[in-house]
């Protein structure tokens, strides 16, 4: 007698959901432990014990510490894009764009998303000088990030909100040189000031850039 499909289904379907959700869990525990121990302080018996669970089952999820990181920083990409990203790409293109995302950014160091504070400045520092996958993930992610504040000017540009003349690439360095700053000081004293001072600097640098922006035309009166 040949056997009903759905009992097959009905049998192993639970056990594929309840894998993966398993295996998400243990990825948030890492992207969290990841900055305040760092990829190398990443250690299974560490995360085992962060997450509950035995060694074995452990490496049942994931088989080399290789796979570990590269899934931890995909998850962190993940967390990051839901935390910071979404939120911000909800502003118009421009100024205000720019403004949205450094403002969700500082919010996610303030509201500890990562307790060590930004995750990919943290990896990034790590990783330097350690070439492999997950430099080069973590290399295509800053470089995703830079890019996009990039279009934020180049976009404040075509909307004559800062001049067709302004040095693009060095408001993307000062802008992510502000975040960087913020993102270590506020994880080394636990001072909102930092934070404060990243949005003060953005501003100021914001309208330096306003100052010399052309007038928008006005159409003649017939």
């Amino acid at each position: 007698m040949r056997s009903k499909p759905s009992n097959n289904n009905s049998a192993t379907e639970p056990v594929r959901s309840k894998g993966q959700a398993s295996r998400d869990a243990i990825l948030q525990i890492a992207a969290k432990l990841v900055t305040v121990r760092g990829l190398a302080g990443l250690s299974i018996g560490d995360l085992a014990e962060e997450a509950g669970m035995s060694k074995s089952g452990l490496y049942a999820h994931f088989k080399s510490k290789e796979e570990l990181e590269l899934a931890t920083i995909e998850t962190a990409a993940a967390i990051f894009d839901r935390e910071v990203l979404q939120p911000a790409m909800q502003a118009a293109p421009g100024l205000a764009r720019l403004r949205a995302l450094t403002d969700a950014f500082l919010n996610h160091l303030e509201r500890r998303v990562f307790p060590g504070g930004c995750f990919f400045a943290a990896v990034a520092m790590e990783l330097d000088t350690r070439p492999g996958p997950a430099r080069d993930r973590v290399s295509e992610a800053l470089q995703s990030w830079l890019a996009l504040i990039r279009q934020c000017f180049i976009d404040a540009q075509s909307h004559l909100e800062i001049p067709a003349a302004a040095d693009i690439e060095q408001a993307v360095f000062e802008t992510e040189s502000l975040l960087v700053a913020a993102n270590l000081l506020f994880g080394m004293s636990n001072e909102i000031t930092p934070l404060r001072q990243a949005r003060r600097g953005v501003e100021h640098l914001l309208a330096r850039l306003a100052l010399h922006a052309e007038p928008r035309s006005i159409p003649a009166a017939e």
